[in-house]
């Protein structure tokens, strides 16, 4: 999750009221709410892409020279408003084209009779011109660039993705521990003609009696009853959360318009009835450990802000190589103090100031990425050089999240080897200020 719909997850999850049932078995959850409204801004783009102009390279390398001056024209008489002088005359008057792609498809086109061969053969020529670039980066002139910015991205997308879910997760397991360590333990209870009309929560009732009892209208969270009697007893509009009943024996019992049905494991029931039982996905409400979990993502996401305003500023006065390995070495340094942090007030403060600092290290990146490679194989080397992220964001997110609640020495220890090395790497790159873009 980026941090643009941080705060709108934060809002739908946490706020009450976006949820609504159809029946029992249909039941419109925040969840789904939030699904819709993140399909928003890709539906919105994909309604704006088709009123946005192609880039006039495009367009020449397309043999439409005549679209690509007009656009040319429209970003001329635009800027020059902006500027306060609408009257600068666009006087371009000859543009130097690059070879059109066209050419290299028209003699496949007429050299092939049917509709399948011209596709095939089509096909087969692209994947050639896609290898081609890829190799290109390669060349003699790029190559010492393509493998410095490769281990670079490799090294901060394995250490940023593998750690972004790390801390939440890390947090969610000292919350855990911490309610675990508030279980209460009651064994061989004997409750006869009692109603309970308040609610269980983290609870284990062991070999416990439960005789003409009542459960009326209440919540069942992280309960277990293991090896327990129910005789004659009555549970009514139940919603429960990780509770089970385990070897127990329920008799002349009625359940009814509970979603509790499903939760017996090896049970012994006699005349036992239910009712009306709760069906469909029935999601808890969010609770309060669910809302700090989003709150910290959002935190780490908003500690980008001035991460990003300070990059800016300094990113042209240091040098982007400098930016780049100052940002991923303090990353490392943050990464070290973890080990002396075991509270979740200080794993906040640590994923707050990673955050805020690495993504100077990203925006140096994108720079460099940007200015190092001449325009035809641009977009080749920001292909690739995201998909190595992608890459390492699926290797830092799998081998992170494995050790949470093991240990957190190997996650520690890995991020910050590889943002050492990434950092070291990122201060061989070439001073670009000022480089005139071929």
């Amino acid at each position: 999750m980026d941090s643009t719909s941080q705060p709108v997850s934060l809002l739908i999850f946490t706020a009450p009221g976006w949820g609504f049932s159809m029946g029992t078995e249909f039941q419109f959850h925040s969840w789904r709410v939030f699904v819709l409204v993140a399909a928003l801004p890709a539906i919105g783009s994909l309604v704006g892409l088709t009123f946005m102009p192609e880039s006039p390279r495009f367009l020449l390398e397309n043999a439409k020279h005549d679209e690509a001056w007009m656009i040319l024209k429209l970003v001329h008489d635009t800027n020059w408003r902006a500027k306060g002088q609408p009257e600068k005359v666009f006087t371009v008057t000859h543009i130097k084209t690059p070879k059109t792609a066209e050419d290299e498809l028209i003699e496949i086109q007429s050299a092939t009779g049917t509709a399948v061969q011209r596709w095939a053969v089509r096909s087969l020529t692209l994947s050639k011109l896609v290898v081609k670039n890829v190799a290109s980066l390669l060349s003699a002139q790029l190559r010492s660039a393509t493998l410095l910015m490769a281990i670079i991205w490799f090294c901060m997308a394995f250490s940023y993705y593998g750690l972004s879910v790390w801390f939440p997760d890390m947090i969610k397991h000292l919350q855990h521990e911490e309610y675990e360590s508030r279980v209460k333990v009651f064994h061989r209870e004997r409750v006869e003609n009692f109603h309970f009309n308040f609610s269980l929560e983290n609870q284990i009732h062991e070999e416990g009696e439960y005789i003409h009892d009542k459960f009326i209208s209440i919540e069942m969270k992280s309960v277990k009853f293991e090896s327990s009697l129910f005789e004659d007893c009555h549970f009514e509009d139940i919603k429960s959360t990780d509770t089970v009943f385990e070897n127990c024996t329920i008799r002349s019992t009625v359940f009814y318009n509970t979603d509790l049905w499903e939760k017996f494991i090896d049970c012994k029931m006699e005349n036992t009835t239910f009712e009306h039982n709760k069906q469909g996905c029935h999601l808890d409400t969010v609770e309060e450990n669910d809302v700090l979990i989003y709150l910290v993502s959002f935190l780490g996401s908003l500690a980008v802000l001035p991460g990003n305003i300070i990059s800016a500023l300094f990113m042209d006065k240091i040098g982007r190589a400098k930016i780049i390995g100052g940002a991923m070495l303090i990353s490392a340094g943050c990464t070290v103090f973890l080990f002396l942090s075991f509270s979740q007030s200080a794993i906040i403060a640590l994923q707050c100031l990673f955050c805020g600092v690495s993504v100077a290290a990203w925006n140096g990146m994108e720079v460099v990425t940007v200015e190092l490679y001449p325009a035809s194989k641009r977009a080749t080397a920001f292909g690739l050089l995201n998909a190595l992220c992608k890459l390492a964001a699926v290797l830092g997110s799998s081998i992170f999240t494995s050790f949470v609640g093991k240990t957190k020495a190997v996650p520690i220890l890995l991020s910050f080897a590889a943002l050492v090395c990434g950092g070291l790497v990122a201060l061989k790159l070439p001073d670009t200020r000022g480089k005139v873009l071929q």
